[in-house]
């Protein structure tokens, strides 16, 4: 492992991701999503995909998302090419720039990878909208009987303004992600039970099943995890409808609040609110002032 100072690190990936071709204020965003996963602890959508990006046979570091339209009521954006990241990043800054008198639905079709959709979020709140947010992913999760992975594992995200930070809820209706998938396959770890199944309904350990598509991931929920599955085709079925395409698409809602929301960490107490864990990781990380890193990623970075 390398221990890299946050500082340094960000600038290795500035650097990095201007010599994959892209501009400053586009390397930027990269940066931020991937650095900012990292420090939260989300390594699947981390510092590691910027590695995955160079590897890519088909980036665009040049492409940039069309609008096709804009209404009051919706605004439609091509992605064309673009990262998934940069197409929703500008389609939603739009929105802070020119904002809803009341809502607008926000579909980007064609975004792909759009990672931490709480990255996001946060950013819309921060601007004072809420932004109810989804996208489609990778068809890797299959159906809790068994059967080929029919759907992603989708994520459905919710920001809204709050004092004295935005209240942020991101949850994937996966048992796990796929870059957990990732991360115990390059260990040789096997995956935990009640995680993956083979089609034909017997559980799967093997990561290396699932990365070629011979298994595929559970649903949340254990004994009723037809309800993650559900909630993960609503999602394929919604961003699919109003992106008139069976490619990745992202949806959003963006609205001006008529209230301030209650504040759940205030309800709960002493009990853990959504995005608690993410937040303790990244304010530890952040009190450190490094960043421990697989020591060939480091290589990568800096050399």
């Amino acid at each position: 492992m390398a221990t890299v100072p946050i500082d340094q690190l960000r600038a290795a990936m500035l650097e990095r991701a201007g010599r994959l071709g892209f501009g400053p204020p586009q390397s930027a965003e990269l940066v931020a999503q991937f650095l900012e996963s990292e420090l939260r602890g989300a390594a699947g959508h981390g510092i590691e995909r910027l590695r995955w990006l160079a590897g890519l046979p088909d980036l665009q570091p040049g492409a940039a998302a069309r609008p096709l339209e804009r209404s009051d009521s919706i605004a439609r954006w091509d992605a064309a090419g673009a990262l998934g990241y940069l197409a929703l990043s500008d389609a939603l800054d739009a929105e802070i720039a020119d904002p809803p008198s009341g809502a607008r639905l926000v579909v980007v079709r064609g975004a792909f990878p759009t990672g931490r959709l709480g990255h996001y979020a946060e950013r819309m709140a921060g601007a004072g909208l809420v932004c109810l947010l989804t996208a489609t992913s990778t068809r890797r999760v299959a159906h809790p009987a068994g059967g080929p992975p029919v759907v992603g594992t989708n994520p459905l995200c919710l920001g809204v303004p709050g004092q004295p930070d935005p209240q942020v809820i991101d949850v994937s209706m996966g048992r796990t992600t796929y870059g957990a998938v990732l991360k115990a396959s390059a260990t040789g770890s096997p995956l935990p039970p009640g995680t993956a199944i083979h089609a034909d309904g017997s559980p799967a350990y093997d990561p290396a099943e699932v990365i070629a598509d011979d298994a595929g991931l559970l649903p949340f929920g254990a004994d009723q995890a037809y309800k993650g599955f559900a909630l993960a085709s609503l999602v394929e079925l919604l961003c699919g409808t109003l992106a008139g395409t069976d490619v990745h698409s992202a949806v959003a809602l963006v609205a001006q609040p008529l209230a301030v929301p209650p504040d759940l960490r205030t309800m709960l107490g002493d009990r853990r609110a959504p995005g608690d864990h993410s937040r303790a990781a990244r304010e530890r990380v952040v009190a450190a002032g490094h960043v421990d890193l697989p020591g060939d990623l480091w290589d990568w970075l800096a050399e």
